[in-house]
């Protein structure tokens, strides 16, 4: 049989994962796929290595009615499936890992349990990363599971970039900025590394720009300033978040309109962001195919954001070498590239509008004070590859 890694990055109403074959140092990918829609119209899609369809099934509502039912399907269907594959350990998404965890970890009682106290942190994410290890703790006691967090790649910032203007008291219980989207962070430097070693060396601006977004100032490839912050509402307007909003807003929601805390989270983390703006959809490609004002304004004021919060970051790096498109929107949206490089254009960025439709990875134009990519990233690729490195470690202290 042979050795494999499974890679879960689990959500509230989805469940992604990703099998990679181990061959010596490398991961070669096995299958893809995941469930959508659960609770409401569930749906379970399975693709080989190189992209093919291997199966899709849609369920009644009743049939998986939670992530935990969900859950058990997967392992059933990996049960039944994979007879010719051993899975050696198991890496999981974790989004929060709060001022405890600054690299992945392997998963015992004490660590889940303090890997609980975070979900107030990230109530749309955490909970539901915690369920599959959960589930995987009771069906395979003996698995070794990894978590991975999308905080540990910020850990290293110096700490002028961490606080909030706030009592130190509170920056010393955890009040802090601790930022997201890490591990697609760290797989986008190491590929620009590949890419660019020259340029992964100076002062990148990565925008990580799906239906959750935030950017990350990188210098020499670590991360220096990101505009996440203590929880994924902060900074940049996404899909259904409202990214940046001024604290009276919220004090003005509760004491004034009369809302209830749960009802204002409800509102900042569901029904804000692309949604609320246009009042139409929290998805780009709708937004960009209506004709309704709403639609465009929302666009447009996304890409402001992204523009105006480069140039901060801009500030900390001081300069820009590059700029990186990545992610959902980041990947396959020429039109918002084209969008936010013009709204960037004090900054002397020029792309190339044959190269942002073309697919290629480098969109500068000649003249332009900055490089500008489009890297696809592979945070499973990131998960499995620290799965791999922990899990020898873990076999090589057991031998010692």
């Amino acid at each position: 049989m042979s050795d494999s890694i499974l890679v879960v990055n689990a959500g509230s109403s989805s469940i992604k994962f990703k099998l990679f074959r181990i061959v010596g140092a490398d991961l070669v990918p096995l299958l893809s796929g995941g469930m959508n829609g659960i609770g409401a119209a569930p749906a379970l899609t399975v693709k080989d290595g190189s992209g093919a369809v291997l199966e899709t099934r849609r369920f009644a509502a009743g049939e998986i009615p939670d992530g935990l039912a969900a859950q058990h399907h997967l392992a059933d269907w990996f049960t039944r499936h994979r007879a010719g594959e051993s899975i050696v350990a198991v890496g999981h998404r974790v989004v929060h890992g709060g001022p405890d965890f600054s690299a992945p970890v392997l998963v015992d009682d004490a660590v889940l349990r303090t890997l609980e106290t975070f979900i107030p942190l990230a109530p749309l994410h955490q909970l539901g990363n915690l369920d599959p290890i959960r589930v995987l703790r009771q069906r395979r006691p003996d698995l070794p599971q990894i978590a991975c967090f999308d905080t540990a790649f910020h850990r290293g910032h110096p700490e002028l970039s961490d606080r909030f203007a706030l009592p130190r008291s509170l920056y010393d219980e955890g009040l802090r900025r601790y930022g997201f989207h890490g591990l697609s962070y760290e797989y986008v430097a190491g590929r620009l590394r590949d890419l660019s070693p020259e340029t992964a060396d100076g002062r990148v601006v990565v925008a990580h720009l799906g239906s959750g977004a935030s950017l990350c100032a990188l210098k020499e490839g670590r991360s220096e300033e990101t505009t996440m912050g203590f929880t994924a509402l902060d900074g940049l307007p996404m899909g259904t978040r409202c990214g940046a909003l001024d604290p009276g807003a919220v004090l003005h929601l509760i004491e004034q309109k009369g809302m209830t805390p749960s009802e204002v989270g409800h509102m900042l983390y569901h029904e804000s962001g692309l949604l609320g703006l246009s009042g139409l959809s929290s998805d780009v490609r709708t937004l960009l195919a209506s004709d309704r004002a709403e639609a465009g304004m929302a666009v447009a004021f996304f890409c402001r954001r992204v523009a105006q919060a480069a140039d901060a970051l801009a500030v900390t790096l001081g300069g820009l070498d590059a700029f990186v498109f990545t992610a959902g929107i980041g990947e396959n949206a020429p039109e918002i590239r084209r969008r936010i490089i013009a709204d960037l254009g004090l900054t002397g960025l020029i792309l190339s509008n044959d190269a942002n439709c073309s697919g290629v990875a480098r969109l500068d134009a000649a003249g332009s004070r900055a490089q500008i990519w489009v890297i696809p990233t592979d945070e499973e690729r990131m998960i499995a590859r620290h799965t791999l490195r922990l899990l020898g470690q873990t076999a090589a202290g057991s031998s010692a």
